[in-house]
């Protein structure tokens, strides 16, 4: 899969009545396919995949795959319970989606084996990134065995160990290839990407360029700027997404609503920013936005 560039996981819009709107997400994604991302995630954590409805799953990836038309690969969220899993596959596919991203399934993971059977069984339907993070902890040798699936594409690191992460690209690397994908998907991962390049992956999802786009590709073309970037805006973005529990989906929807987009709240059990640290992201936002016109 042509995976490249920054990659863009935009939100999951809701009207006052607290439904799915549509539109706002075709223009989300429009606002953001303006600036190059390298592949669209729809319905995913960013998204709040957790808190959609079969039929709202299905109705924003039809949403996203239409409003992309080819430009760039777009991926859909699945997990959980095999069955909706399955079933979130096939409506994407149906929908003309390229891929998916495959969220640990809750609370039950089981024995390895039992997870690469979940895992094939979902490959089947279209080619899989699976996601590691929270409970879903892999080895080395784990993540090998499910590279050599068919229909298993890559793999999304949300847990942040190097050592590990390291010791998985290479056996990957030595075992299947140099073509089974691997990104930083940490929240706010511009922070951590020079230890991720460190290690020989370039891709990452940004949460930022859901609401600040200019922002996210200026760090991703690199040079001072990046530097400075680092600095004045992701290190303080971070500290603000760690002052409240579920900020890092509030965070990017707080951003758009202040940038212009009307994309609602974000759904129980994640509660949106107070006003004070609403406050705090207005500057930060007007800060990089300075920083990237100066």
């Amino acid at each position: 899969m042509n995976l490249s560039g920054v990659l863009f996981f935009p939100v999951t819009p809701f009207d006052s009545e607290g439904a799915l709107a549509a539109d706002v997400l075709a223009e989300h994604i429009g606002r953001g396919l303006e600036h190059g991302p390298g592949g669209v995630f729809v319905a995913c954590g960013t998204g709040e995949f957790s808190a959609l409805s079969q039929a709202e799953h299905a109705r924003a990836v039809e949403v996203a795959v239409k409003t992309v038309q080819g430009a760039v690969p777009v991926l859909a969220g699945a997990g959980g319970p095999l069955g909706a899993a399955l079933e979130q596959a096939r409506a994407a596919r149906a929908a003309g989606a390229d891929g998916l991203l495959l969220m640990p399934p809750y609370l039950m993971l089981g024995s390895r084996a039992g997870f690469a059977e979940y895992v094939r069984a979902i490959a089947a339907e279209l080619p899989v990134v699976v996601y590691q993070r929270g409970a879903l902890v892999l080895e080395p040798d784990a993540v090998v065995e499910l590279a050599r699936i068919p229909g298993v594409v890559g793999l999304k690191d949300g847990l942040g160990d190097i050592d590990r992460f390291q010791r998985t690209v290479l056996a990957v690397r030595r075992e299947v290839g140099p073509d089974f994908t691997f990104f930083n998907g940490l929240p706010t991962a511009e922070l951590t990407m020079p230890a991720y390049r460190g290690l020989g992956v370039e891709l990452y999802s940004s949460a930022v360029f859901a609401f600040a786009p200019e922002i996210a590709t200026a760090y991703f073309n690199g040079g001072e700027l990046s530097e400075r970037l680092l600095a004045e805006f992701y290190a303080p973005l971070v500290e603000l997404r760690g002052k409240g529990p579920g900020y890092a989906v509030a965070l990017v929807k707080a951003g758009l609503r202040l940038r212009g987009l009307d994309v609602g709240p974000v759904r129980a059990p994640l509660s949106d920013l107070t006003p004070e640290h609403e406050a705090e992201l207005r500057a930060l936002i007007e800060r990089g936005l300075a920083l990237v016109s100066a």
